[in-house]
């Protein structure tokens, strides 16, 4: 007993720094894994929306639009310069506008829905204009009239 009163007692002071190396870690794993699952939640049609302004859309004069038209029975047409355009399928719109824009493509792709027409029929059309190759499509409206 002798021996232990000469020793000097250490008492270990408790730490006060928290490690957060393991915190870190957990961190960056979940981040990866956000990265790589929030691609897969995004649904939907890819469209670049038209603005909100009135003002009409001013494009150059060297590119040639094509336009695709949805009647209100849901028929699709295809409108490319000065050619007339006749009822078609949908896969086989898709595989001439696929065509048209590997020739040109900087042409700009409109759609022109009857106001009547089932929304879900523009939907798949904007989605088969999306497979075929464009990057961007618009939308043609009119100008609401005074007296309605």
């Amino acid at each position: 007993m002798k021996g232990m009163g000469m020793m000097p007692q250490q008492r270990r002071k408790p730490m006060s720094e928290i490690n957060v190396v393991p915190y870190i870690d957990v961190m960056l794993v979940l981040l990866v894994i956000f990265m790589v699952t929030a691609p897969m939640l995004t649904q939907g049609v890819k469209v670049d929306l038209p603005q909100t302004s009135s003002d009409p859309i001013q494009s150059e004069k060297d590119v040639e639009s094509i336009v695709v038209s949805v009647d209100a029975n849901g028929a699709y047409y295809l409108d490319v310069g000065d050619k007339g355009s006749r009822p078609m399928s949908l896969s086989e719109l898709r595989e001439q506008v696929s065509k048209i824009l590997s020739q040109r493509s900087n042409s700009e792709v409109l759609v022109r829905g009857d106001e009547h027409v089932d929304y879900g029929k523009v939907v798949r059309l904007m989605a088969e204009l999306q497979s075929a190759g464009a990057s961007s499509i618009g939308l043609i409206t009119e100008t609401p009239r005074d007296d309605e």
